[in-house]
C-alpha cells in the first residue's frame, strides 16, 4: 500500500476515534490491505495523535485468549499504543455517548523500569519490570455495527481507548501466573477469571509485545505502561454502570460509566 493511501486510511480512523462516528471497514474498500499495512495505519493514526500533544505512555496486547484467537483465525496477539489522553483515574469516569462501542476487560498491567528491547525470554522480559497492578481497559471498535477482520482491528489501533490502573503497585517477584480475578458491575459480579487466560502467562505477553517490537526495530522504555491482554470476554459499558475489578494479591480498580 502507498504512503498516500496510508496516510488517507490513517486519517479515516482518526477522525472515528475523535467524534465517535462509526466507519465501514477499511477492507470492504481495500481487499488487500494486510497485517503490515494495518500497522503502518496505526502508526500513521498515532502520529497524528502525537501531533495533537498526546505523548506515548505504553503499549496494550490484544487477542490474547487462545479463544479470541481461534475466533479470529490467528495463532499470534497483536498490539496497539496507549496514549496520554487514554488514562483514566481509578475510581474516575467517562460518558458513553463519546464512543461508539465502549466495552471493558479485566487485565494485568506491567509497570516498565528500564528500556529493553530485542527478542527476549520471558525471564529477560520480567527483569525489565519494575511494577505490576491490575487494570482495567475500555475498547472501543470504530467499525459500524461491530463488524470488523483481523486486519482492521490492528489498523484502529486494536481498539485502544481508555485505561485504568489500580493503585496498589506489586514488586515484580510477584508470581503472576494463575492470579483469581473478578469484575463486577454495580457489585454484581460478571466475569471471573484467571491472569493463567492472559496467553497462559502474562509475562509471555510482555516478553512476545517487546518481541514483536524488536522486529519493527522498535522497543519499550523506562515508565512505560504494558496491558498484557484481558482475562475474560469483554462487557458492554452501560450508563449509570460502576465497573470495579479486583484481582488476587493486587487489590482493586475501578470505573463509573455516565
Amino acid at each position: 500500500m502507498d504512503q498516500e493511501t496510508v496516510e488517507k486510511l490513517a486519517r479515516v480512523v482518526d477522525d472515528a476515534a475523535m467524534e465517535s462516528t462509526p466507519i465501514t471497514m477499511l477492507t470492504a474498500e481495500h481487499d488487500g490491505l494486510t497485517i503490515e499495512d494495518a500497522y503502518r495505519i496505526q502508526r500513521a493514526s498515532m502520529r497524528r495523535r502525537f501531533g495533537r500533544g498526546e505523548t506515548l505512555v505504553g503499549m496494550k496486547m490484544g487477542l490474547t485468549s487462545r479463544a479470541k484467537m481461534e475466533q479470529m483465525g490467528v495463532h499470534n496477539p497483536i498490539y496497539g499504543h496507549l496514549t496520554s489522553s487514554m488514562k483514566l483515574t481509578s475510581g474516575g469516569s467517562f460518558k458513553k455517548e463519546s464512543y461508539c462501542h465502549p466495552r471493558v476487560e479485566p487485565e494485568i498491567a506491567f509497570i516498565m523500569g528500564r528500556d529493553i528491547s530485542g527478542q527476549v525470554t520471558s525471564q529477560e522480559a520480567l527483569s525489565a519490570v519494575s511494577g505490576v497492578c491490575a487494570a482495567l481497559e475500555i475498547i472501543d471498535s470504530r467499525y459500524k455495527d461491530f463488524k470488523f477482520t483481523l486486519n482492521d482491528v490492528v489498523a484502529d489501533n486494536a481498539s485502544s481507548t481508555l485505561f485504568v490502573l489500580g493503585e496498589k503497585i506489586a514488586t515484580p517477584d510477584l508470581d503472576v501466573s494463575n492470579l483469581g480475578m473478578v469484575m463486577s458491575v454495580n457489585g454484581e459480579v460478571r466475569e471471573t477469571g484467571s491472569s493463567a487466560a492472559i496467553l497462559e502467562h502474562p509475562l509471555r505477553s510482555l516478553a512476545a509485545l517487546i518481541c514483536m517490537l524488536d522486529s519493527v526495530s522498535e522497543g519499550l522504555h523506562a515508565g512505560q505502561i504494558v496491558l498484557a491482554g484481558g482475562a475474560t470476554q469483554a462487557i458492554a459499558c452501560t450508563p449509570g454502570s460502576h465497573v470495579s475489578l479486583e484481582v488476587e494479591s493486587l487489590g482493586s480498580v475501578e470505573f463509573f460509566v455516565e
